[in-house]
């Protein structure tokens, strides 16, 4: 043993015992974190593949991998078999299906065997933001593992599943059954090839205004949409649904991403943290239908929507200080002072007196405060500067996996 790892300090290989010890690592739901009756039915892992199953009961079970993957492979694991890698050295990633629920008794037990069909592999987690109904218990008789968020709001729901749950690629949808399961391979075949960190499921170009009822809503969505892509725009590929819950993420995304949100602006959150940190973004077109009968929507069109509209704002001042403070509020200010202290300043030279002294000293005014504003603009512009740099060593950290 001590000239193995001898040669290992030579060579700076990782001796296989650590190497074991790394990999079966602690998480929150790693064996035995899970009560028994937390523990989903047994399912079969297809033998094509001999991979070590993350979340199964035997740590043992392992085989090894085909030296060509097929389609139908392919497709078991949750990816597209147009697009998925076909190498022989092709390891399926850990997935794991994330929904968030408040009352939803009537929709969650479709949802999670929806999923469970769509992604055979993947491990399903539902969390229950205190529901007075039987969510919890259909959930778990579903197959489901349930976890309780004492916090009330999607934000903190989305917050515990982020920081609790470890994967490769993450997909969250609404337990509301408004979202298509059977879309769920292509939503996360973009994140497991490693060609966008979230993936947007689109409702706004297929089906969302002629199944969706509310028409607050439909404004809303059009709203914050138009403010996203003014203050954060791409001209190749402009954001077009900013509010949907269907999402998928990679690993890179769930770990970096300081989630601020408590309520139902927490996709907004998700949009903008994206498109401000220059991660890769796709979106995909989904089907979408409404709530079945007797399922009610938690979201408040005007309470809500503020709360949206408020996160913007708050967002595009702390991301881009420079335009907020300097070009926004700066240039109003001058502009004001520059109407005040033209004409004052005309009349001086035409009688080489100030008649309008009070005008003359709020334009003095507004034109200080213009120049605060312009300065404390640059300020915190370096201060934006530093924290990318900053995060950008995050991912750097986030990448190094033992």
């Amino acid at each position: 043993m001590a000239k193995s790892a001898e040669l290992d300090r030579v060579t700076g290989k990782m001796p296989e015992s650590v190497a074991f010890e790394r990999a079966g690592a602690y998480t929150p739901f790693s064996e035995g974190a899970l009560s028994e009756s937390h523990q989903p039915p047994h399912r079969e892992i297809p033998s094509a593949y001999n991979v070590e199953n993350p979340f199964s009961d035997n740590e043992n079970t392992s085989i090894t991998p085909p030296t060509k993957n097929s389609d139908s492979d392919l497709k078991s694991y949750g990816q597209l078999s147009k697009t998925a890698p076909k190498d022989a050295s092709f390891k399926p990633s850990k997935i794991a299906v994330l929904i968030p629920c408040y009352n939803e008794a009537i929709t969650i037990e479709k949802v999670v065997t929806d999923f469970r069909h769509a992604l055979p592999t993947a491990e399903i987690f539902v969390y229950d933001n205190n529901s007075k109904d039987d969510t919890s218990a259909i959930a778990r008789c579903a197959g489901a593992h349930v976890i309780r968020e004492r916090r009330q709001g999607k934000g903190n729901v989305v917050r515990s599943m982020f920081r609790d749950i470890e994967a490769d690629v993450y997909l969250m949808a609404d337990g509301d059954d408004t979202y298509p399961a059977d879309a769920a391979p292509e939503m996360i075949a973009p994140a497991i090839r490693g060609d966008a960190d979230m993936v947007i499921g689109d409702r706004l170009s297929t089906t969302y205004f002629q199944e969706n009822k509310r028409a607050g809503h439909n404004f809303g969505n059009r709203l914050v949409r138009l403010f996203i892509n003014t203050f954060w725009p791409r001209k190749d590929d402009p954001i077009v649904d900013v509010m949907t819950g269907y999402r998928a993420f990679s690993r890179r995304f769930v770990k970096s991403f300081p989630v601020i949100s408590q309520g139902f602006e927490i996709e907004t959150e998700m949009t903008i943290h994206a498109l401000d940190k220059n991660l890769l973004l796709t979106s995909i077109p989904i089907s979408y239908r409404d709530r079945p009968v007797g399922s009610f929507s938690k979201l408040s069109t005007v309470k809500d929507g503020i709360r949206v509209l408020l996160t913007i704002f708050n967002l595009f001042r702390e991301y881009k200080p420079l335009q907020f403070f300097s070009l926004a509020w700066a240039g109003l200010f001058f502009l004001v002072a520059l109407t005040l202290f033209c004409p004052v300043f005309f009349e001086y030279l035409q009688t080489g007196l100030v008649d309008r002294l009070p005008t003359f000293i709020a334009s003095g005014i507004a034109f200080v405060v213009s120049l605060m504003l312009f300065v404390c603009g640059l300020v915190l512009d370096g201060q934006a500067r530093t924290a990318r740099k900053q995060f950008e060593l995050l991912l750097n950290l986030l990448e190094r996996r033992p």
